[in-house]
């Protein structure tokens, strides 16, 4: 039973509309430059301030802190950018590019969602610790609930992966791993059933 072209259509056109995603990728890859501007202004001031002695170890750590925060936000939006754009708008075909990331030859929506939970977990972290060094200038409140909700983040990347990992790769998905970096043995198994 074929369907009739009027619905074909209306099919395409919906297909069509995940280019609409794509400015928002791009959104995101503009936000990454501003961090990466934030990341120089920032490491200009370390270099600077201890240079000229204003800064005491402390100083030095936190600024170092939130220089690392910056990079694992960024990580964070790379993450985001390309696999949100390979998984939801547009294969990248970046097959046999030295430079592709290894995770991307598997992403889809619940890896993207357990990778992205981990890095939002790293990000609570480094703020909790600069919370924890400079306790001085937080009260008791404040620090127990930033505690609470680093644990509910981590909570939510263990609840994230154990749902991943029940709804179940098949029996076969280790071999199909293989296959899928063995680029000999995949063209023999396609050669094997034509």
């Amino acid at each position: 039973m074929s369907r009739a072209p009027g619905v074909r259509h209306i099919g395409y056109f919906m297909f069509l509309s995940r280019w609409l995603q794509a400015p928002l990728y791009l959104g995101l890859t503009v936000a990454q430059a501003v961090y990466v501007w934030h990341f120089i202004l920032e490491l200009w001031h370390l270099v600077h301030d201890t240079g000229l002695g204003k800064l005491d170890e402390t100083d030095i750590m936190l600024v170092v802190l939130g220089l690392v925060d910056v990079v694992m936000i960024a990580n964070l939006l790379i993450m985001v950018i390309v696999g949100g754009y390979e998984t939801f708008v547009s294969r990248i075909n970046l097959d046999g590019h030295p430079d592709q990331p290894e995770w991307l030859s598997h992403v889809n929506a619940n890896v993207l969602k357990v990778k992205l939970a981990t890095a939002i977990i790293g990000i609570s972290s480094i703020h909790l610790l600069k919370t924890f060094i400079d306790a001085s200038k937080h009260d008791a409140e404040t620090m127990l609930w930033q505690t609470v909700i680093h644990l509910a983040f981590v909570a939510s990347a263990v609840a994230l992966a154990y749902i991943d990992r029940i709804m179940g790769a098949p029996k076969h998905l280790p071999a199909a791993r293989a296959l899928q970096h063995d680029p000999a043995a995949s063209t023999a198994v396609a050669a094997a059933n034509p």
